[in-house]
């Protein structure tokens, strides 16, 4: 098994190089998929969420209100240290549940945004780091995401810079340019990996 860790980043094209690995036969292992799944309406997860920040991030549904508990973790680091450290022990147990289920001979990719920013480099065989300029992201956030340019430049500082996720890739997916670029630096990725299991 080779244990790749997938990240780069918000706007950077991480998702469509994830889609693209699993194609080709990648187990992905989702971070933010997981996330969300860790908190949905009756988990301990959401229990703990809503114990530490009140009943108003929940929908009339009983669902979390992400924009709404996003707004208030993204304007306080203390908040969202604190949201940290409810989401990330569950997603990190959901996330080796999945691995272990993976066969001997998989590329099992974790996709994980914040990698950089948690330390979480040493826990993988190879790092790979998709990368874009930071006015390419902004412009991909913007255009694409319709997000306010100020909500985009708030998400963007509180990720890890450029160069500290350049810092620990072992593989970078140069993603600034347009979609039909990108496949086949996957898809060479891909072969490298594949080699990497024998």
């Amino acid at each position: 098994m080779v244990k790749v860790g997938l990240t780069g980043g918000i706007g950077a094209g991480k998702s469509e190089v994830s889609r693209l690995l699993a194609s080709y036969g990648a187990v992905i292992v989702d971070a933010d998929k997981i996330a969300r799944e860790v908190v949905e309406p009756g988990t301990p997860g959401l229990a703990a969420v809503t114990a530490e920040f009140g009943e108003d991030v929940l929908s009339a549904d009983g669902t979390l209100d992400r924009p709404k508990l996003g707004a208030i973790v993204f304007a306080d680091p203390e908040k969202l240290q604190a949201l940290n450290a409810i989401v990330h022990p569950l997603v990190g147990a959901r996330s080796a549940e999945l691995e272990a289920a993976a066969g001997p001979d998989a590329v099992v990719v974790h996709d994980v945004p914040l990698l950089t920013e948690n330390g979480l480099a040493p826990l993988y065989d190879l790092v790979v780091v998709v990368d874009a300029t930071p006015h390419t992201q902004l412009d991909r956030l913007v255009r694409l995401r319709g997000m306010a340019e100020s909500e985009a430049k708030a998400r963007m500082e509180t990720q890890a810079t450029r160069e500290k996720r350049l810092a620990i890739a072992d593989l970078v997916i140069d993603n600034d340019g347009p979609l039909e670029a990108l496949e086949p630096q996957v898809r060479k990725v891909w072969q490298h990996l594949r080699e990497r299991t024998g």
